[in-house]
C-alpha cells in the first residue's frame, strides 16, 4: 500500500531533494535508540512508551523500514502517512452560527 501511495504522490509532483517521511520505531529497550541515528534524523525518543520518531528521505523509506525491522531489539516499524494526506480541505467555510459564536467569544 505504501508503494501505491508513494507512486500517487510522485506522479503529482516531481521528487525534490529534501522530501522527508517519518518512521516510528517501537523498541523493546531504549539502549539501542542512539544506534538508529545512522538511518536518519532522530526527532523524538519516548522513554515511557519506548518508541523513536525518525525522519529519512522519501525515496529510501521502504529499504530503511525493512532494514530496521530486521533488528532483534525492534518490536514494530510504522511509516508516517503525512506526506500523502491532503492539507487543502473542501468546503472549509464555517457555518454562519459558528462564525457568530466565534465573534462573541463563546
Amino acid at each position: 500500500m505504501l508503494d501505491y501511495l508513494k507512486q500517487l504522490f510522485i506522479e503529482g509532483e516531481e521528487i525534490m531533494l529534501g522530501q522527508r517521511q517519518g518512521i516510528v520505531v517501537w523498541l523493546y529497550s531504549l539502549k539501542q535508540a542512539k544506534m538508529l541515528r545512522r538511518f536518519g534524523n532522530v526527532h523524538y525518543v519516548s522513554k515511557r512508551l519506548k518508541y523513536v520518531v525518525l525522519y529519512c528521505d522519501l525515496v529510501e523509506t521502504e529499504e530503511l523500514i525493512e532494514k530496521i525491522n530486521s533488528y532483534s531489539f525492534v518490536k514494530k516499524v510504522e511509516p508516517s502517512y503525512k506526506p500523502f494526506l491532503k492539507t487543502e480541505f473542501e468546503n472549509s467555510k464555517p457555518d454562519k452560527a459558528k462564525e457568530y459564536d466565534y465573534k462573541m467569544g463563546i
